[in-house]
């Protein structure tokens, strides 16, 4: 407990799965959580259960207006910005490369790449600030190695994890670090229906991930506990990378 008393952080895609376990980790921990989503019930919903330090703000993280409708709301009710946590995405089906619509591939890269970069953008002046702060931008294990049939989502996951290494470069002299993670089969409404038990008997863990196993690595990195730790790519996927 208290791993993160004082720090002020914003974790996006926070309604439902690993973004809410984030949340609920993070303020089990000491932090200031503003949480956004585009699902707008189910943020105000579970924003009801979790008391006065913490806020729902529903939030398209594809549009620049709106993170910087977020930083100002985030600034003005708990001060500067110490965290980012880069949680919303969005996966699609496995389809063949020929027939992918142009609309879709953007539509992934609008919500998995170019929010990333959106929310690094936005908060920089924040943490400057704060005197530092931890960013930690949620790829995925396609980002590593690459998904079947899934090439906007894989290039959107690339695109995270190299963009997490530019803005490090960028950003250290600050006292800004920059992490990214990349989880493999995580149990969440994004992954129903994918995941079964012949899927998990491939895994050297023989298992698929719970998010409050994520949301350990997450809270390190977000933590000064990682404070030397910058710019590098962390992988949780019971070890299905590795063969």
């Amino acid at each position: 407990m208290g791993r993160l008393d004082g720090k002020v952080s914003i974790i996006t895609g926070g309604a439902r799965g690993m973004g809410a376990a984030h949340v609920h980790r993070f303020l089990e921990e000491g932090a200031k959580v503003v949480f956004t989503d585009i699902l707008e019930e189910e943020g105000i919903a579970l924003a009801a259960t979790l008391g006065e330090n913490a806020r729902f703000i529903k939030h398209d993280v594809s549009n620049a207006s709106d993170w910087k409708r977020v930083v100002k709301s985030t600034e003005q009710t708990f001060g500067p910005i110490n965290i980012l946590v880069n949680n919303a995405g969005i996966d699609v089906p496995a389809v063949d490369l020929e027939e992918t619509p142009l609309e879709l591939y953007r539509r992934v890269i609008d919500v998995n790449q170019n929010s990333v970069f959106l929310g690094m953008r936005a908060v920089v002046k924040s943490m400057r600030n704060a005197g530092g702060g931890s960013i930690v931008n949620i790829s995925s294990l396609a980002g590593i190695i690459g998904a079947y049939k899934k090439i906007a989502y894989t290039t959107s996951k690339f695109a995270v994890r190299g963009m997490t290494k530019a803005a490090a470069l960028e950003l250290g002299e600050y006292g800004i670090r920059v992490n990214s993670v990349h989880p493999g089969f995580i149990k969440t409404s994004m992954t129903e229906g994918q995941i079964n038990e012949e899927l998990e008997n491939m895994f050297p863990l023989k298992k698929a991930g719970e998010p409050e196993e994520v949301t350990n690595l997450v809270l390190f990195l977000a933590s000064d506990e990682s404070s030397y730790s910058t710019g590098a790519e962390f992988v949780i996927d019971g070890g299905l990378g590795a063969q």
